[in-house]
């Protein structure tokens, strides 16, 4: 008769205790522990004094959030030159109020900004084990998945309205320019590319004549929209989505990006080419998570300071 090995009481107990301490710390600990990330990109002309941008993406703001609120409010006293917001504010329908008012002193500076998938729709309960299989698959978004069926719909113009309001420009697939002291920045925006609203053919064209400096703005860097935005010669691409993984091992990284960028470049600074040229790509870890999965391990929620610096 073969000998059945069961595994000892104690290595259980201390499997099921080491889960619960690592759960316990994602949750409660690193979920919360903001940071900023800051990061220098030689990408203006000769002689252009240095800009502060910071880039703020993925709040998903639930309401109650309110360290995440207080830590956004603080951003300000950084006095960015513009801001860039990269999408994905919500995590809850009523979400919008709490939005604006950790935004809200950040709405008194210059900025732009585009939405992601979670500002038009509530997330849904989803085992995590799915971005695994759909990175395996080669399905991200709507990206060869079937098309979103009974989601809530958030109340995303009232977020736009709100920053609008503020006089934050709205890159959703169209251009804009603003003007700074002593300088003018034009911007190029997409739609979310991950529910395929994205429409570069209504944006093409590349960098704006006249304009100091041109930068690319989308929420999730899948590639053709890099592609496009590398090809047309933009210097800069800003970008969120990925959550730097959001669930990362220590010493490796990341096993997912939920978009077809390789993971490693799911977050900070990296470069893109394409069709012979190269642009710098930034993407932004985020500061939240989606309400379902409220973890986060070996990637703390972040903000970025970007220091733009003239060419070498």
């Amino acid at each position: 008769m073969r000998a059945r090995y069961g595994i000892p009481l104690k290595v259980t107990a201390g499997i099921t205790a080491v889960g619960a301490v690592g759960l316990a710390y994602a949750a409660g600990f690193e979920a919360r522990s903001f940071r900023l990330r800051r990061i220098t990109v030689p990408v203006l002309p000769r002689g252009m004094r240095p800009l502060r941008v910071l880039q703020v993406s993925d709040i998903h703001m639930v309401s109650g959030q309110r360290k995440k609120r207080a830590w956004l409010q603080s951003l300000a006293a950084l006095r960015p030159d513009f801001v860039v917001n990269t999408g994905d504010n919500l995590s809850d329908p009523e979400g919008v109020p709490e939005v604006l008012d950790a935004l809200g002193p950040l709405l008194e500076y210059p900025g732009v900004y585009v939405f992601g998938s979670n500002d038009y729709y509530g997330p849904k309960l989803r085992n995590p084990a799915r971005y695994l299989l759909e990175k395996a698959q080669g399905r991200h978004g709507l990206n060869g998945n079937a098309p979103a069926v009974g989601v809530v719909h958030n109340p995303w113009e009232q977020l736009r309205d709100g920053f609008d309001a503020a006089g934050w420009l709205d890159l959703t697939n169209t251009r804009d320019r603003l003007k700074l002291e002593g300088c003018e920045i034009a911007f190029t925006g997409l739609d979310d590319p991950h529910i395929k609203r994205d429409r570069y053919e209504l944006v093409a064209g590349g960098p704006e004549k006249g304009a100091d400096l041109s930068l690319a703005v989308v929420h999730a860097p899948y590639l053709r929209s890099l592609d496009a935005f590398t090809a047309d010669g933009y210097p800069l691409i800003l970008a969120g989505h990925t959550h730097g993984g959001q669930l990362c091992i220590p010493f490796y990284g990341a096993l997912v990006t939920n978009c077809d960028l390789d993971t490693d470049r799911v977050k900070g600074l990296s470069t893109h080419t394409a069709e012979g040229s190269t642009s710098y790509l930034h993407v932004s870890a985020g500061c939240g998570t989606n309400r379902y999965t409220p973890v986060r391990f070996a990637c703390p929620p972040e903000a970025t300071l970007l220091t733009l610096t003239p060419k070498d």
